[in-house]
Formats: C-alpha cells, structure tokens, sequence
C-alpha cells in the first residue's frame, strides 16, 4: 500500500527523508526488519513504524506496535496471543553511537502489542533519536524532540498542526511534506481515523481491501484493524518518525457527532445507550494502542481523560481539550439549523465542569507569552447564512453559545496573554478574529482562531468554494478561508504568532506539491488578525 508520494514503503528498504528532517529510518546502515542473528519473526513486526509524543523538558513517550501482518482480520497483526520483550534505545545521534537510555518493555496481546515508553532523564530542547529491536529485528530510527526548560525564554517556537484523514478519501501527501518541514511538534486535533464503511477497492487509494476490513467498526477487533489501515502508510509513518506529535480525538475517531455518552442513533425509541458506551469504549482504546500517548490518556472503559497542557518555556502553553466526551447533547436534533433557541439555553457545556474549570485555573495561572488553545471544533461564530437571517453548525461551539460566553469571559477577566484557539474538523483553512460580541464587528477582539484544513478527508477541494464565499459574506470576523487539503506550519516569537496555512493542489492522486496559499499573524498585547 505505497501511497506513491515519494516514499519507498515500509518493507525492508530504506526510507530517506529529505529537506530540514534528513533522517534515515534505518540505523548503522540497516534497512528496517533486517534481524540481528535469529529471529522468530519471519516478517517485520514494525510495519506500522515508530513514533514519539507529548515532549517534556526531559522526556518523552516512545511507541511502536508489533504487528508483522498488521491487517490480519482478527485484529492480532499477525501476533501470537503471548508477550513479547521489546528494547528500546535513546540516542543523541542516529547511528546510536552515543546512547543516553535505554530498557525494556513488554508488548502485550492484552495491548494489541503496542508499547508506550516513557523516557525520562533527557536534555532539555535538543533532539534525540531511538529505535526498538524485538525477537532480533531492528526497527526503523525516530527523531524527536524534547521542550525547553520551563523558565526558559525560547526565541522562537515552530510546530504544524493538522486534523481529518480519511484513508480513502485521498493519499497522504501532506505528510510527506510535512515529515520535511523543521517544526518542534505537531499537534493533531482529532479524525485520525474514520469510521465509514469502505469499498471494496478503498475508495481513491484503489487498492482491494479485504471484506473484514470495509464494514463500519463496532468492535475492538474492527477499530484496531481501521487503526491500522489508516496507520500502514509511508507518508504517515514518515511524519510520525521525523516530529514528536500531541493527539487528542474528535468524532470519528468512534462515530460521527457523537456526544458524551450519546450516539447519534440514541434518539431512536430501540436504541440502548449502553451499546453506544461500549462500542466507544472499544474505539477508544483502540486509539490509545496506536497512538504514542502517556499512560494517563490510557482509558479505563468508557472513562478517559485526553486533556493536558504541554508548555514550551516562557514561549507557549498548549491547553489540550477534549470536546467530545464531556459535552451536551446537540441542541434541536444536531445539523446545520436557524432558530435554534435550545443552543442559547444557560448553562450548556462543551467541556464539562471539571475540564472548563481546568481550563479556566491553567489559562489564569499561565505565564507563557502565548496560551494556544488546542481543539476540534471552531469556537469563532459561523454564521452559514449570508442573507438577512442566521444559521449555525450545531456540532461547533455555536451550539453552545453559553459555553462560549463563560470561555470569553475567563479570558478577559484573568487578562489572559495572547489567547490562539487552533482548530481541525472544518475540512477548510479559515483564520478569524474572536469578538467579544460576533453581531458587532467594532466590539472588542478577544484573540483570533486558526482552523485547518484536512489531510485527506474531502477529497481534492478547491481554493474558495461556494460555502466558503457564504461564510465570508456573512461572517465580517472571517478573514480568510480555503477548501484545500494541507496543514498549518506556526511559528512564534515573543513578538508574533505567524500562521502558513500549507495546501496541496490534489490528493485524489499521489505526488502534489505543497505550497502555502497564504500566512497571516497576530502581534503579542495587540489581537487582531493581519495578513502577512
């Protein structure tokens, strides 16, 4: 399943990435899953590559999935049904001639084989390079990247963020590029998967899918097999071994529009929630064993706690949230609606009580210059009616207008510095300011919000669609918007956010370029949205 984007696949040759990341994914001159001496596993075990995630000032998680026929239908990857010791080396140097960590750790088929390794004992704000070995193979070489020290004062902070990747809606050149580019992070905001049904010959990517593998996933066994469809791409392999990235889910992840623990066929008079519960209960594990993720993310069922805060010095703080797990039913039957009275009723929560109030204490108590706002859903009004009346997303923050209101509140009576809500789902790059009144365009601006557009999901798009020209026309707060595939490349300093809002002129077929369509920032002490 090459994606033909100028990667060479992931079985037993060597993958070179070029530009600012220039890794080999292979160590001391080895290909990835050629074995030290004998070996148990007549395949490679790390099809689905490595990866790393959630940097601290000296640390990060390390992960892998053992998984030698990662599309088997019983959703083993081809394991036996027994544990497996797994090495891991840290490195300051790709060729591993100066180790600084190394240990041990157990992939268990309880675990679908995966591991999280959480290495401490690391410099702060430099890279470092690992690797795994199980049953005698040598796995293909990640970089990553840990934070700065948390009093530092960095001078500059890059990261990328990116969102929506459906596997057969479009190849994943994005992360070609991206794995190129020279970012300390990458933040991803949910859609990681999709649940869809799939043809038999996976829609764009033509390749046959297997008949175990095209059904919407219900099971365990159908999320980690959708896991691994998605995971078992170059591209994507590419990207997650060259940056150390941060994850939080959204819907498809387990179901389109779901809300807390409301599926969107609860409102059938036959529908048990508890169904719902645990088919997500699945998905969500499902997520954590493919995913480079601390063991605090690990669900327990059907509880989990995605929520979290990264901070980059005295640079940045990133404020993780989850907007799906604790989060009111849709207002007026979900969709796009006008009238709605139930979206402006109080006390209606996107959040809940214990993440809103968490969020509240670490934006009060943040000292970083930046307070990035890390999310899946647009918080700025979308107003998709550009006539005389109004109509909103019920799904997005406008479904949830007191919500809204209590954030803008928090954020102007704790004089928070230099809010940036960054947001995935839209399928669109969209760069607008956050007004303390949205029917007001001179009242004030509280911050400004950057969405993304998909990797994939979409298809090919086009650089202003007819949705797009609406919400411009109705929306005086919306500055720009792009119904492109790609991903936002960030940059900040203590002076300027900058926003390159990256696209691809295709992805329906594999080999686009990149370029970046355009760039806007927002000065420190001085919100407000200036294109660059």
């Amino acid at each position: 399943m090459n994606s033909g984007s100028g990667g060479t696949g992931v079985f037993g040759r060597r993958l070179m990435l070029g530009g600012t990341a220039g890794i080999a994914l292979a160590a001391a001159g080895l290909s990835a899953g050629r074995a030290w001496g004998d070996t148990p596993f007549h395949e490679n075990p790390f099809t689905l590559g490595v990866a790393s995630g959630d940097p601290w000032p000296d640390g990060v998680v390390l992960w892998t999935r053992l998984a030698p026929q990662p599309l088997a239908p019983d959703g083993t990857g081809g394991m036996p049904p027994s544990a497996v010791d797994v090495q891991w080396e840290v490195a300051r140097d790709d060729r591993f001639r100066s180790v600084v960590r190394r240990g041990q750790a157990r992939a268990v088929p309880e675990l679908a084989h995966s591991v999280h390794v959480e290495v401490s004992g690391l410099q702060p704000d430099r890279h470092y390079y690992y690797r795994f070995r199980a049953g005698g193979v040598l796995s293909p070489v990640g970089r990553t990247r840990t934070a700065p020290p948390p009093t530092s004062r960095p001078k500059e902070l890059d990261f990328a963020f990116v969102s929506c990747q459906a596997w057969f809606e479009g190849f994943y050149t994005a992360y070609r590029h991206l794995a190129e580019e020279d970012v300390d992070l990458v933040l991803h905001l949910g859609d990681y998967i999709y649940e869809n049904a799939i043809d038999a010959m996976g829609g764009v990517r033509n390749v046959p899918v297997a008949a175990e593998l095209r059904p919407e996933p219900m099971n365990l066994v159908q999320y980690r097999n959708r896991h691994a469809l998605h995971r078992f791409d170059p591209d994507l392999i590419a990207a997650h071994q060259a940056h150390p990235f941060a994850l939080v889910w959204d819907d498809h992840e387990v179901e389109d529009n779901w809300a807390g623990d409301k599926s969107k066929a609860d409102n059938e008079p036959d529908q048990d929630p508890a169904v719902f519960r645990e088919r997500a209960a699945a998905a969500f594990q499902a997520y954590y064993e493919h995913l480079p993720l601390r063991l605090p993310n690990k669900p327990n069922g059907f509880e989990a706690r995605m929520y979290r805060r990264l901070r980059y010095g005295r640079m940045a703080t990133f404020h993780i949230l989850d907007t799906r797990l604790f989060r009111d039913d849709q207002p007026c039957g979900d969709g796009t609606r006008s009238g709605c009275d139930e979206r402006l009723t109080p006390g209606r929560t996107i959040l809940g009580p214990e993440q809103e109030q968490w969020l509240y204490n670490g934006l009060g108590r943040s000292d970083t210059t930046w307070n990035m706002i890390s999310q899946q859903i647009p918080v700025t009004q979308v107003d998709t009616d550009p006539g005389p009346g109004q109509a909103f997303v019920m799904d997005f923050w406008d479904g949830y207008v007191d919500a809204r209101r209590r954030l803008f509140k928090q954020l102007t009576d704790r004089s928070v510095s230099n809010p940036v809500v960054l947001t995935g789902d839209m399928h669109r790059h969209l760069a607008a300011n956050l007004k303390q009144d949205f029917d007001d365009p001179g009242s004030p601006t509280l911050g400004v919000e950057f969405v993304g557009s998909s990797i994939s999901t979409t298809k090919d798009g086009m650089d202003l669609d007819p949705s797009g020209a609406k919400l411009l026309a109705a929306n005086d707060h919306i500055k720009f918007t792009n119904f492109q595939r790609g991903y936002v490349r960030c940059s900040l300093t203590r002076e300027q956010c900058r926003a390159d809002f990256r696209v691809l002129p295709y992805v329906t077929t594999p080999g686009a370029p990149v370029s970046t369509r355009t760039s806007y920032v927002t000065e420190a002490g001085h919100p407000g949205l200036q294109q660059a």
